[in-house]
């Protein structure tokens, strides 16, 4: 009998060391896929630093000359009134820069826009302490407003600081709208104010309201805004709550068409921007800032008619609590799959080369 248990406790106690060593190599195995997975990609470069501290990303395309490619980001300048846009090259060296502005947030780029006959590419930004948003040409930067365009006339003061905003041209008309959104604003489906872009008739730009709409959950604030041109859709981040996508067209119903990514962000939603793989695929990049990740979606709904965009992995990037960020699948001698672009907290803004996120 005392052989019996003798057996049975060196039976147990190998089992057990077998099993826990298993647990152990299984355990040491997802540390490696998972330190895997969370692997820092790094720049293909990065921009000198504006003055103070950088915001929003958007990325100019010279039509006449595919290699001719700008980035233009804003500095907010903090509470010192300095703040600037500036133009950098693809080397990240600054080009260009237009200062003082009272705190520009985020800019977005479109182009063709008439004035006395004219066409222009445009570069359009908020000026929060102003109240405004701002109308440059591109490339020299030569202000094509008047020396701003208020914004959130009638509202309460408190209502009216502009953040975010994004350009729409409509295809049919080639009219450019500003969808402008601001610091806070009401839960009652008009957070955003559309703008028609448009020549005085002294071939300055005025901003003639068109749409006030918008989903907003009441929890913190929306600043980024992307649109997509050709499918009609505007997205908007709500900080921590998710993302809403409504139509572009201002003369829509004011209809929520999708409210996604509202599980797995850290806390606030940031950046968005979208990657087109073809007239109807492809993918949105959103900002998981407090992560220093990139929660990537595809552009297209799963199924055919829907407007759920399901989340297909993420990316960790050098990048520091991004706000904003922009993409292109333009091609390039350097950068032959286009590439990706987004602001980090040490004031650059830092370039990532498509290939290199691999996302498929």
């Amino acid at each position: 009998m005392r052989n019996n248990n003798q057996f049975f406790l060196i039976f147990a106690t190998l089992f057990l060391a077998f099993a826990y060593g298993c647990k152990q190599k299984a355990e040491v195995k997802n540390d490696v896929i998972d330190s895997a997975s969370f692997k820092l990609i790094a720049p293909s470069v990065v921009t000198e630093k504006v003055k103070h501290d950088s915001d929003d990303p958007a990325i100019w395309i010279n039509q006449n000359n595919p290699e001719d490619v700008l980035i233009v980001g804003t500095d907010k300048g903090g509470d010192t009134g300095d703040g600037g846009l500036y133009l950098f090259n693809l080397k990240g060296k600054k080009i260009d820069s237009i200062r003082p502005l009272k705190r520009p947030n985020n800019v977005d780029i479109a182009y063709n826009l008439k004035l006395n006959g004219k066409l222009y590419d445009i570069a359009v930004c908020t000026e929060r302490n102003v109240k405004s948003i701002r109308v440059f040409s591109l490339p020299n930067l030569q202000p094509l407003d008047g020396g701003g365009l208020q914004v959130f006339e009638g509202e309460a003061d408190s209502l009216r600081d502009p953040m975010g905003i994004a350009l729409y041209t409509e295809p049919v008309s080639k009219n450019i709208y500003a969808i402008v959104g601001r610091k806070t604003g009401p839960k009652d489906g008009t957070y955003l104010w559309q703008y028609l872009l448009e020549d005085n008739g002294k071939g300055q730009v005025k901003a003639t309201l068109k749409r006030k709409f918008g989903f907003y959950s009441g929890l913190k604030e929306i600043e980024s805004i992307a649109v997509d041109n050709e499918l009609g859709f505007i997205y908007h981040s709500d900080e921590m709550y998710g993302i809403h996508k409504s139509y572009a067209h201002p003369d829509s119903s004011n209809v929520e068409l999708a409210l996604f990514g509202q599980t797995g962000f850290t806390e606030d939603i940031e950046g968005i921007s979208i990657y087109k793989t073809s007239g109807t695929t492809g993918f949105l990049l959103v900002s998981d800032q407090q992560a220093s990740k990139f929660r990537i979606f595809k552009r297209e709904g799963e199924k055919a008619n829907s407007h759920q965009h399901s989340e297909i992995t993420f990316r960790t990037l050098q990048i520091v609590e991004s706000d904003g960020s922009d993409v292109t699948h333009h091609s390039t001698k350097k950068f032959p799959k286009g590439f990706f672009v987004a602001m980090t907290d040490d004031g650059t803004f830092q370039i990532y080369d498509w290939r290199d996120l691999k996302i498929d």
